[in-house]
């Protein structure tokens, strides 16, 4: 009698100690960072705007899943190149479908703090950003007002001149 009492503690204790999704899934998931032209700028930040990454693409890291206890990550990428208009993805986690295993296998500490506190109970939602860049139609040289003299104006230009009446 004893010794089953025993094996009952052991195995209620193995059960409820366990947590699903942090068995199966992880806390820190792998993505890659594209961009079309390469060799853009990449800067990422967190949900509270905190800078935790800066490279070049294309870039491969790992990103956390969690944002503390029963929080999910956000992120923001932003790309930048010279000559190009900057953009920003965001990238998102989801729900993981492992947590609720702790229903049948973690119990009710998987699920109310292991999972919770490891970020497991979230996942990556995609794996790959890959951006196309768009030209910037006008860059800072070319949107300044230049004033010419009729006689500094080029030969080709004055086929398209226009008299304003006085």
């Amino acid at each position: 009698m004893k010794k089953n009492l025993t094996y009952v503690i052991l195995s209620g204790s193995i059960f409820l100690s366990t947590s699903c999704a942090s068995i199966v899934s992880r806390s820190s998931y792998p993505i890659s960072i594209n961009s079309t032209p390469s060799e853009a700028k990449v800067s990422i930040t967190d949900k509270k705007g905190i800078e935790i990454y800066t490279g070049q693409t294309p870039a491969n890291l790992k990103l956390k899943s969690g944002s503390g206890f029963f929080g999910k990550a956000r992120y923001q990428v932003k790309l930048e190149k010279p000559g190009y208009d900057p953009k920003i993805v965001p990238v998102e986690f989801k729900l993981n479908g492992w947590y609720f295993g702790n229903i049948v296998f973690g119990g009710l500490i998987g699920m109310l703090i292991v999972d919770p506190a490891t970020g497991a109970m979230y996942r990556l939602e995609t794996e790959f950003v890959n951006e196309t860049l768009i030209k910037t139609l006008a860059s800072t040289e070319d949107s300044q007002l230049k004033v010419y003299a009729l006689s500094d104006i080029p030969a080709e230009w004055k086929n398209h001149l226009v008299q304003i009446d006085k």
